[in-house]
């Protein structure tokens, strides 16, 4: 047998990573027979891969490089970093310049409710540390049987073994012992196909009415909190009406629960301001983050909590003793230096507000498409945006999943030179980077069109949509 590393580069590269590399929320066996595609540079919004083809990244990674590939600032700011000090332990008292300094401007940047900041290594870690936060919280302050958790569903809360109960997705509950019977859902705010769609203020109300409801199901002295994002994004793209978010925030203040944003996905400008809450003015209890803080060029993350919930824990806890959560890479000080630079980049590079400008761009061509047989929705806000794909506009059929399209329709997008989420239920996401140009939304939009023509080519696809 001929070894792998005897074979030509990207020969070598799909053996290996046949053989040995698990990839995250896959097919296990369907990947060893697939192989991989291996990226190889990425500059700006463009992508290469091993066989020199150029794509043009309509997600950012993975809703993450908010700031483009290749930003040589923050590069910089890592090298540097890792020359002077690649690494400080926060335990014993410990701290770095990097991670104090990151605490303090993401204090300043978030709604003024937040006071307090624990960095992590990336979302799910953040919401894992939420989650037993909140726990630590209750019972510190004397309500012990507060334990229930409420979110939403096709909501996405990361895949901890704690925070994957919370997401509200089939594939991170299977084989898996999940949900926990603590953990909990109401309907998703999903206007394209709920009954009161097509009314804001109504969907919002139901919203309201359905975390109530559930509430009283459960008994109020037993609920600790309610986590959502402000749009979901792994449950595609599910974009609310204005005013949803802070109505939910008044309704779990009002329930006397802790209201958790998760804005791992929505934060660092992705909706159009730097967090969605600001749309809204809302103050959550607690926040997670991580994706656009570092813009995914290193790992990090971060939960942020009010004083009200910060003292609770404090206080509580027996005079000394340690509130036992943490990690060994917890506030690194290389990535709080590459966070630092991605929000300098954010703000004083103009990247926040190119973003903005290139909202408007986005959702023309995101609604253009409606015209398109295949389309029957265009949600969108900021940079994030999806469309759903149907077999009959006027009833909103599905396709059905026997035809494989969700895999065909990446496919023909990646041979066209795009790359975009396309997620299992026939809905395509986007997260262009902030940095877009209006020429490469241009280009993003004629590869899409083109993709989808090809799509609807299909004899099997054209006899799904006639049946």
């Amino acid at each position: 047998m001929t070894h792998p590393t005897a074979l030509p580069h990207q020969a070598a590269l799909d053996a290996i990573d046949r053989a040995h590399l698990i990839h995250p929320v896959s097919p296990w066996r369907v990947h060893e027979q697939r192989g991989p595609t291996v990226l190889s540079s990425g500059r700006g919004a463009w992508l290469t891969d091993g066989n020199g083809h150029e794509l043009l990244d309509a997600f950012a990674g993975l809703w993450c490089v908010n700031v483009g590939y290749g930003q040589e600032s923050v590069v910089q700011a890592a090298t540097e970093q890792m020359r002077k000090l690649p690494y400080a332990t926060g335990y014993f008292h410990f701290s770095s310049e990097p991670a104090i300094r990151l605490a303090e401007k993401l204090v300043q940047i978030t709604p003024a409710s937040l006071t307090r900041v624990y960095l992590t290594l990336g979302g799910s870690e953040a919401v894992d540390a939420a989650v037993r936060f909140i726990v630590q919280y209750y019972n510190a302050t004397g309500r012990p049987s507060k334990k229930q958790f409420i979110s939403l569903e096709r909501g996405y809360h990361g895949s901890s073994s704690t925070g994957a109960g919370l997401t509200a997705l089939p594939a991170f509950h299977r084989g898996f012992d999940l949900p926990l019977p603590t953990q909990h859902y109401i309907a998703s705010p999903y206007a394209y196909r709920h009954a009161d769609g097509a009314d804001p203020q109504a969907l919002i109300a139901s919203s309201v009415a359905a975390l109530r409801a559930k509430v009283a199901e459960l008994g109020a002295d037993n609920v600790a909190a309610f986590f959502c994002e402000p749009i979901q994004g792994s449950g595609g793209v599910i974009v609310p009406p204005k005013g949803w978010l802070k109505a939910m925030r008044e309704a779990a203040r009002e329930l006397d629960i802790l209201f958790v944003v998760d804005e791992v996905i929505t934060g660092f400008g992705r909706t159009g301001p730097m967090f969605a809450c600001e749309a809204e003015g809302v103050e959550p209890d607690l926040m997670t983050m991580a994706k656009g803080l570092t813009a995914g060029y290193v790992p990090m993350g971060a939960t942020m909590m009010s004083e009200k919930v910060y003292a609770g824990i404090a206080d509580g806890a027996p005079e000394g003793a340690s509130v036992g959560h943490g990690a060994t890479y917890s506030a690194h000080p290389v990535g709080a230096a590459v966070a630092l630079e991605v929000l300098r980049l954010y703000e004083e590079g103009g990247i926040l507000a190119n973003g903005q400008r290139g909202a408007a761009h986005f959702a023309a061509g995101l609604d253009a498409l409606l015209a398109h047989p295949l389309v029957g929705d265009s949600r969108h806000r900021g940079l994030l945006g999806a469309l759903e794909l149907v077999s009959d506009k006027a009833s909103k059929r599905r396709f059905d999943a026997a035809l494989g399209l969700s895999d065909r329709i990446f496919a023909a997008g990646y041979r066209n030179g795009l790359v975009f989420r396309s997620f299992g239920d026939h809905i395509l996401g986007f997260a262009p980077a902030l940095t877009f140009t209006e020429d490469e939304f241009a280009q993003m939009f004629a590869r899409l069109k083109k993709t989808l023509d090809e799509v609807l080519a299909a004899p099997d696809v054209r006899a799904a949509m006639a049946a």
